[in-house]
């Protein structure tokens, strides 16, 4: 095989075309995203990850079969179906039009490879392992490895844990708010390792390009009002896919335990005599305040801050959020999962005393590098939201802080 020839693209701004919607196009995308590329999405039916990728603008998409004339202003493609003769027409056309192509199937067949990369601080790592990519990941993981604990070591071997630290079973790991760095280095061990990973949409996706070519990704994204995996059919894949003995890593973005339904998940697992442990995740409700330069709490500005979920409007029986109460605070409120409710939430701040002029916040995709705040006093957000055209996810600042870190 002759050996391929490494370079770094500069992908910011120009198209790439994806043509497959399965969970190897999953594991594909956010690294382009990353990397700044226009992605298209081309597919009859795609991941409910890639349709929420989708419903946020982030990428274009396509529900249909691909077609010749689909490659038309690409700067790179990737055939990445599980039907050959749709890869094999895809990288004809790229051939004809002298676009490099990756083929998932084939990886010999194509013009272009993807290698096994990772990142620590600027530093990009990519491996290519001829005709053994799992050898590929676990140099990658051995470099990366390296990197983060300062020392350099090329040693091809995929990181052990050590003798009485093997966790059997599940693993539920909070990844953070979005940034794949801020994931903890526990965490990013035990993913490592997995041989199954549960994933969550607002888990940071671009952690799933690292994982091994023979680790199971499971998509069970969450979409508003859209495609959803049922908690119970998560727990029941969990369950069984470690009582077939594979090591399982659920990963979740933010910590599990908050709004995220990690001890349901332990639940589950306990009760099927399943070992279980929890990572515990950097939550949005602070990390992404932080990152928009607000502080929660201030000396002599507010000495509370309370986190609450806005996914039910206040007068949905089923609420159990005391919003009388908390018009009533002097402090900081956080609102995770309100963009939806939002008219409803601040009308019923404003009827049970929450000043009109209270400063507002809203921090959308915080940690990522679309992140972005939008500001208004109370009476005024709905409509400077609706201008701005906030979209979840994003967390709500209500309190004095909220004028802070502009």
């Amino acid at each position: 095989m002759t050996p391929a020839y490494l370079a770094g693209l500069d992908l910011s701004g120009r198209r790439v075309v994806v043509v497959g919607g399965g969970a190897v196009a999953q594991r594909r995308v956010p690294p382009l995203l990353a990397a700044g590329a226009e992605v298209i999405v081309i597919a009859p039916e795609v991941t409910p990850t890639l349709d929420g990728l989708a419903g946020d603008g982030l990428i274009s998409r396509r529900l249909r079969p691909y077609r010749p004339g689909d490659l038309d202003g690409a700067w790179y493609a990737l055939a990445l179906t599980a039907d050959p003769q749709v890869n094999a027409a895809v990288v004809a056309e790229a051939t004809q039009r002298r676009v490099f192509c990756v083929r998932a199937d084939r990886a010999d067949q194509g013009s272009a490879t993807t290698p096994a990369s990772g990142a620590v601080g600027p530093v990009q790592v990519a491996v290519l392992g001829g005709a053994d990519p799992g050898r590929a990941v676990a140099v990658r993981d051995g470099i990366v490895d390296a990197l983060q604990q300062n020392r350099f070591d090329t040693s091809p071997r995929r990181p052990q844990p050590s003798a009485g630290s093997v966790i059997p079973g599940v693993a539920i790991v909070g990844g953070g708010p979005g940034d794949p760095e801020l994931i903890t280095v526990r965490g990013r061990r035990l993913l490592s390792m997995a041989e199954v990973v549960i994933a969550d949409r607002l888990a940071p996706q671009q952690l799933l390009a690292e994982v091994g070519p023979r680790v199971e990704v499971i998509d069970a994204a969450k979409l508003p009002r859209g495609r959803a995996m049922a908690q119970e059919a998560i727990n029941a894949t969990m369950v069984d896919r470690a009582l077939a003995g594979r090591f399982v890593v659920r990963l979740k973005g933010g910590d599990p335990f908050v709004f995220g339904r990690g001890s349901e998940e332990v639940d589950a697992c306990v009760a099927a005599g399943v070992p279980v442990t929890v990572v515990p995740g950097v939550t949005s409700a602070l990390a992404v305040p932080a990152l928009a330069g607000i502080p929660l709490t201030q000396r002599g500005l507010a000495h509370e801050a309370v986190i609450v979920s806005g996914h039910l409007a206040p007068d949905d029986p089923s609420c159990l959020v005391d919003w009388p109460a908390l018009a009533r605070l002097r402090g900081t409120l956080l609102i995770l999962m309100g963009i939806e409710q939002l008219p409803a939430i601040v009308a019923a701040l404003q009827a049970h005393g929450r000043a009109a002029s209270t400063p507002v916040a809203i921090v959308q995709d915080g940690s990522l590098p679309g992140q972005r705040t939008v500001r208004a006093p109370l009476e005024r957000i709905v409509a400077e939201a609706a201008e701005q055209g906030v979209r979840a996810p994003a967390v709500i600042v209500v309190g004095a802080v909220a004028a802070m870190g502009g």
